[in-house]
């Protein structure tokens, strides 16, 4: 099979990274084949290595729509500095794609960008928007939160410089979230972090 017709096959299954077990069973070879033929498609530039074993299809991906495959089978989505950035609340740019899930704790490092994974409690994930394609975002409530969170669980002095809130901001949002962690010390963290935020915010 030429690189180019398997490409094409990899490509028709619709998604913009793929690991090798799944490039053998669509292209019915044997690892070593699948291995050895995404490792020169990778050198014609026409594939991505992101790590081992995963494979960015399309070159043109948003690097924000990585962090899932990343994580798998853990879900995953941008949050915290790179997020807070994203919506205008801190004029800084992160160097890193600030990223929460319930994987381990990892940072990874791609020719796309270095991602900075952040495990968080099952029962405060989620408060994000987007789609595979563009990937999924905290909302400007739930990277707040979840900024002061991880910083009070690791006890942490909570600080996010030049803070901005964008139109609207529902800080109920964030009351929310913040009624769902369990440990009571945290919670109460939490809350006087939030509001100390919300207070001195522009």
């Amino acid at each position: 099979m030429r690189a180019t017709e398997a490409l094409k096959e990899l490509q028709d299954i619709g998604r913009p990274v793929i690991e090798t077990g799944e490039a053998l069973a669509r292209l019915d070879v044997s690892s070593t084949y699948a291995s050895k033929l995404l490792k020169n498609l990778d050198e014609a530039g026409l594939v991505r290595r992101l790590r081992n074993g995963l494979w960015l299809l399309d070159l043109d991906a948003d690097p924000l729509s990585i962090p899932p495959y990343l994580t798998a089978p853990f879900p995953a989505y941008v949050s915290l500095w790179s997020a807070l950035s994203r919506h205008g609340m801190i004029e800084q740019i992160p160097g890193q794609v600030f990223v929460v899930s319930l994987a381990r704790p990892q940072t990874v490092q791609t020719p796309l960008a270095t991602y900075s994974i952040h495990h968080i409690a099952p029962e405060v994930f989620g408060g994000f928007d987007g789609s595979e394609q563009t990937g999924f975002i905290a909302t400007p409530e739930k990277a707040l939160f979840d900024t002061v969170y991880l910083q009070a669980a690791r006890r942490r002095r909570v600080y996010v410089p030049e803070l901005e809130l964008p139109e609207p901001f529902d800080a109920g949002v964030i009351d929310e979230w913040t009624q769902r962690i369990h440990a009571p010390w945290l919670r109460s963290k939490v809350l006087n972090g939030v509001e100390q935020l919300l207070d001195n915010a522009s």
